[in-house]
């Protein structure tokens, strides 16, 4: 009974050791008398690793979507390379793996081709905006690693796509 009782005052010391105490701060007047106490929860926000594939998406988009049963690339999506490229040309010693990625519509076979369309439009884009070809690889997945499990628009929009990923 004794060891059961020290267990839960153990635990319980253990959770109030992990708690963030909230910050005291007083102003005082000329005369040293405290006018107002506010109180403030310590927040820390982590910042990612430079160069880490949280900066990227964080920073300037990690992912480009396509038109159905297209790998051309629209404004927006080159848009979001050019910030990709200026990322990349930041950490020289970055490579990444650019997925393609299809919807569902269309036999295995094609979509994998689909993909790999979309991932070689990606590299050839950031490739042309400067970025040594060697440091990027392609892979495509074709319908096989959907973002979203749906049968509608909204999924398979969603689903087409080239996600460019830190090795």
């Amino acid at each position: 009974m004794k060891s059961k009782v020290l267990t839960v005052f153990a635990a319980a010391a253990l959770l109030a050791a992990c708690e963030t105490a909230p910050t005291e701060q007083a102003q005082t007047t000329g005369e040293g008398q405290a006018e107002e106490t506010v109180v403030t929860e310590e927040v820390t926000e982590q910042t990612p690793a430079p160069g880490s594939q949280e900066q990227l998406q964080q920073e300037v988009g990690s992912k480009v979507y396509f038109a159905f049963d297209k790998s051309t690339l629209s404004e927006e999506a080159r848009e979001t390379l050019k910030a990709q490229a200026g990322w990349l040309k930041e950490y020289e010693g970055v490579t990444v793996t650019i997925e393609g990625h299809a919807d569902e519509r269309g036999t295995r076979e094609y979509n994998l081709a689909l993909g790999e369309r979309r991932a070689n439009a990606v590299k050839d884009y950031l490739t042309a905006l400067g970025v040594d070809p060697n440091r990027l690889r392609t892979i495509s997945y074709g319908e096989e690693r959907p973002a979203v499990v749906g049968h509608d628009k909204e999924a398979w929009a969603k689903n087409r796509r080239a996600v460019t990923v830190v090795d």
